[in-house]
């Protein structure tokens, strides 16, 4: 394995860790230090202002790692489309990264505060909870795919409506599953309970977005032509 690619199995596991950490984070300043209410107007506008100053971190992360990631669904969809190599790479060495780089930040936010919380827990039954899973993944990621070929846009422009789709869709979702889009951060904290392997965690917050994504990177490329950078570099490929 290449320096590179220990380098990103590093990022992944830290990313993940401090992702799940994070999430905590902003809770306690809201509502432990700050001391608003769980149901607080202003209190939730400053949890999702900081909610995505957080995002715009991670997106500043991601390219100091050069690639670092914290979401399986966000490697996957770009696996997909690569060679078999690196979706072997991925799936075999990337996303188990993540995973325990979530679980390990979770043991530690338990160990430090251990009335914290049990993550998300699904609150509807386990074919509306799959569904809806899914329909947020499907529109997260074709968002995501719509960006990356917009090179007209600017990073900060791409990152802030990036970060401004994620954070409406946790919102829509977050009674009903939690609106993660993330297998590993939710993984973390099943693992956590010890429902990691129960039928309703596999199927809804790893069997379901992981269909969508699929569903959507399918979609997407069927929609939508190649721009011209890709289709330059697969010219090139050839005449190699």
């Amino acid at each position: 394995m290449g320096v590179s690619r220990r380098r990103l199995l590093i990022s992944d596991f830290i990313m993940s860790f401090m992702w799940v950490w994070s999430s905590v984070l902003i809770k306690m300043f809201v509502h432990t230090i700050l001391g608003y209410g769980a149901h607080d107007l202003q209190g939730e506008i400053l949890k999702h202002a900081i909610s995505v100053i957080n995002m715009f971190l991670f997106a500043l992360l991601v390219k100091a790692t050069k690639g670092g990631a914290y979401n399986p669904l966000t490697i996957l969809s770009g696996a997909i489309s690569g060679d078999l190599t690196n979706f072997i790479f991925t799936v075999a060495a990337r996303i188990p990264a993540q995973v325990f780089g979530s679980i390990t930040g979770v043991r530690f936010i338990i160990a430090a505060f251990p009335n914290i919380g049990r993550g998300p827990v699904l609150s509807i039954d386990i074919h509306r909870g799959a569904l809806t899973e899914g329909c947020l993944t499907f529109a997260i990621v074709s968002i995501s795919l719509g960006l990356s070929r917009r090179s007209c846009a600017s990073t900060f422009m791409k990152t802030w409506i990036s970060s401004l789709s994620k954070l409406t869709l946790h919102i829509l979702g977050s009674d009903l599953t939690g609106g993660c889009m993330n297998p590993a951060s939710v993984m973390g904290w099943a693992y956590a309970r010890g429902d990691h392997i129960t039928k309703e965690h596999i199927h809804v917050y790893w069997l379901a977005p992981i269909q969508a994504t699929l569903l959507a990177v399918w979609t997407f490329n069927l929609l939508v032509s190649p721009s011209k950078d890709e289709e330059a570099k697969k010219r090139e490929k050839k005449s190699e």
